[in-house]
């Protein structure tokens, strides 16, 4: 059996997530009491019936403080028992939030007469801290597309059905902001700029007169094999550890010549030695080009 669990703040695409997996063949149950976790796989157990092999669960905010606190202990128990049990949080920044409540006039879940959006918001954090904490895999949605958001999560949770490693190598720019879900995050500003070339200022790093710019620059092959080396020794680390998800961020000032670049560069390499990675480039459009 394999469980996912859905959980993150309201507004951040939990819904958008749960539906993408139904799509994927899951059997999914949205606003699940987390009390009721454990008795329900006990049941499902019981009847061995194959449409409950993948299941995914949504749990938000509506459930009692003390059954949000309980559920990295029942996550625990289950992956004792040999159930693979996959934790998902979405989150969006608070401003992100407020707007996109503001644009479809929805009522929050934890909002009432007595509570303001902003607040609801805040409480909303604090209720679900157990639950990040026990997170694998924190997905920021702040600037994605509902349409990204399920490449996303098809690419890193759908796909990867058998045990392993799922790895994301993400491009981003400074001038943007870090990456929110990175767990590695390394600073490429001080390489050569292809920026500052007037003809491959319009290019990207997946473009070969910006490739053959950057692989005549000693520093950057420095840098690469620094990166690479660092990776190849602590992502095993991960894998013994018997993590399923690692985002690693790369990042430039624009996030268009010089990670683009590197996140290819790395991404090939570690391919030789796992499975399941994935290149994605924040800044670029869709993500791909």
């Amino acid at each position: 059996m394999r469980l996912i669990i859905i959980s993150g703040m309201s507004g951040s695409g939990k819904t958008v997530a749960l539906h993408l997996l139904e799509d994927l063949g899951y059997y999914c149950i949205d606003n699940f009491p987390a009390a009721l976790l454990g008795s329900m796989i006990e049941k499902m157990f019981a009847t061995e019936d194959s449409i409950y092999t993948k299941l995914a669960v949504g749990i938000d905010a509506r459930n009692r403080a003390t059954d949000l606190e309980s559920l990295p202990g029942i996550v625990g128990d289950l992956r004792t028992r040999g159930i693979r049990c996959d934790v998902i949080f979405l989150q969006a920044a608070n401003d992100i939030l407020l707007k996109r409540y503001s644009e479809t006039r929805r009522k929050h879940p934890l909002s009432n007469p007595k509570v303001g959006l902003q607040d609801a918001i805040a409480m909303e954090r604090r209720l679900l801290g157990p639950i990040i904490d026990c997170a694998e895999l924190i997905i920021d949605t702040s600037r994605t597309t509902i349409y990204e958001l399920r490449d996303t999560v098809s690419k890193r949770v759908g796909a990867t059905s058998n045990p392993g490693l799922s790895i994301l190598i993400e491009s981003f720019g400074y001038k943007h902001g870090v990456p929110a879900d990175a767990d590695f995050v390394f600073d490429l500003r001080c390489l050569p700029n292809p920026y500052w070339e007037s003809s491959l200022r319009p290019l990207t790093g997946r473009h070969p007169q910006v490739i053959e710019y950057l692989d005549a620059s000693e520093k950057v092959a420095s840098m690469y094999r620094d990166i690479l080396r660092f990776l190849e020794k602590w992502v095993q680390e991960y894998v013994s550890f018997s993590r399923n998800y690692l985002t690693i961020a790369l990042g430039c000032t624009g996030g268009q010549h010089r990670s683009v670049y590197m996140a290819e560069k790395i991404a090939e390499a570690l391919k030789k030695h796992h499975d399941h990675v994935i290149a994605h480039h924040t800044e670029l459009r869709n993500g791909n080009e």
